[in-house]
């Protein structure tokens, strides 16, 4: 799908936010996001980046699971492709 940074396995432990009320950001500084809108070092969507501060800690951690998911190189959509304005 798309190469893969070294350091993007090392984000995985920070991903862990069972000890936290609301995840801290995947973000590791390198902001370049790919042909598919995904970002090459979080591997959060363009979107995701965008909402992730107006996110409930419940979307949060669903946004983890699918950069998870992408880090491991399989396909996860946008979480705000999903979440319909209320």
């Amino acid at each position: 799908m798309w190469p893969m940074p070294v350091i993007s396995r090392s984000i995985c432990k920070k991903m862990n936010v069972s000890n936290s009320p609301k995840p801290v950001s995947p973000c590791v500084s390198i902001c370049a996001l790919d042909g598919d809108d995904v970002c090459v070092g979080c591997f959060r969507t363009g979107q995701e980046i965008s909402h992730w501060g107006r996110l409930d800690a419940d979307r949060q951690v669903e946004v983890l699971r699918r950069c998870q998911r992408r880090m491991d190189g399989e396909l996860a959509p946008c979480l705000m492709d999903e979440v319909v304005p209320g």
